[in-house]
């Protein structure tokens, strides 16, 4: 069995370890605001409709009225 002596050595190493490994649990408000996309989930999706929509009508009026 280690004496207290050796315990208390490996439990020093033990926390200098895991503070030298430690990272930060909650990201900077620079970290979160750079992952960021630039357009927001609403403006996208009005977009894509505007496109898509704009493409899918172009379809049925060549075909339907080709």
């Amino acid at each position: 069995m280690p004496t207290e002596f050796e315990m208390r050595q490996r439990n020093t190493q033990f926390a200098n370890k895991a503070r030298a490994g430690k990272n930060p649990v909650n990201q900077s408000r620079q970290e979160r605001l750079a992952k960021r996309s630039p357009i927001s989930l609403w403006a996208l999706g009005a977009i894509l409709f505007v496109i898509v929509g704009g493409i899918i009508f172009e379809l049925v009026r060549v075909v339907f009225l080709g």
